[in-house]
């Protein structure tokens, strides 16, 4: 007799956007970041002429990549809270509960599925954690990120007033006292965090082909259809 299947959706649209907008804008950043960091290639113009704009446009590039950060951050921290689909915040709230199905999904990864005392139709506490210091390494990118930036208005002036510099000392200056001092401290943290991220992007991807393959879930379809199969009881 075949095992029966349940279909549970799992992403809003909004949320598939928002995942799909993140990753894509997370190569950009790497990309163009590095190349701030260290210039690994040249473009030429008319006559075999260094194009002498590049840095300028992969510093442009970086800096809008983070607005969209900073956009899609706002929602997501507005839906972690008031979401009418689904509340993270109710996962990393660390009760009895959660803890207990913590240990559980740690368990089930660490045995290869050999223990699985947990209902994987929804959304878990490890998962959710994991998810949660996600978008903590990302809210220090971009604090220390605008830190860098800001500190390049030395005359405290920008194209939309004296108020925008005024701004960012105020809600990034604490990172350099933070990072060791100087700010030389807050661009060494700002690297060192996009590996962590990198790490964080390598498992994530490993986790989701993993439990798509233990579980036979479709968990690796849920970013993409917003939706995965669970057997029914």
């Amino acid at each position: 007799m075949k095992q029966a299947y349940k279909q549970v959706k799992r992403m809003t649209p909004a949320m598939r956007i928002i995942h799909w907008v993140n990753a894509i804008s997370m190569i950009g950043a790497v990309v163009t970041g590095l190349y701030i960091g260290h210039p690994y290639y040249q473009t030429f113009i008319a006559d075999g002429a260094v194009d002498k704009y590049v840095m300028a446009w992969n510093r442009y590039g970086h800096f809008i990549i983070a607005i969209i950060f900073d956009v899609t951050s706002v929602i997501i921290a507005y839906l972690y809270f008031f979401s009418r689909f689904e509340k993270p915040y109710k996962k990393v709230i660390p009760n009895g509960k959660n803890i207990a199905e913590f240990k559980a999904v740690l368990l089930n990864l660490l045995t290869l599925n050999r223990k699985k005392e947990f209902d994987s139709s929804h959304a878990d506490s490890f998962n959710t954690v994991y998810f949660t210091i996600f978008h903590l390494l990302l809210g220090w990118m971009l604090l220390t990120g605008l830190q860098m930036y800001v500190h390049g208005l030395e005359s405290g002036m920008s194209s939309i007033g004296s108020w925008w510099p005024w701004m960012l000392h105020l809600v990034t200056d604490w990172t350099i006292p933070v990072c060791g001092g100087t700010l030389m401290d807050v661009r060494i943290a700002h690297h060192m965090t996009m590996w962590i991220i990198l790490c964080w992007v390598v498992f994530h991807i490993y986790y989701q082909i993993w439990r798509t393959i233990f579980w036979k879930e479709a968990d690796i379809a849920i970013v993409i259809g917003g939706s995965k199969f669970v057997k029914e009881n």
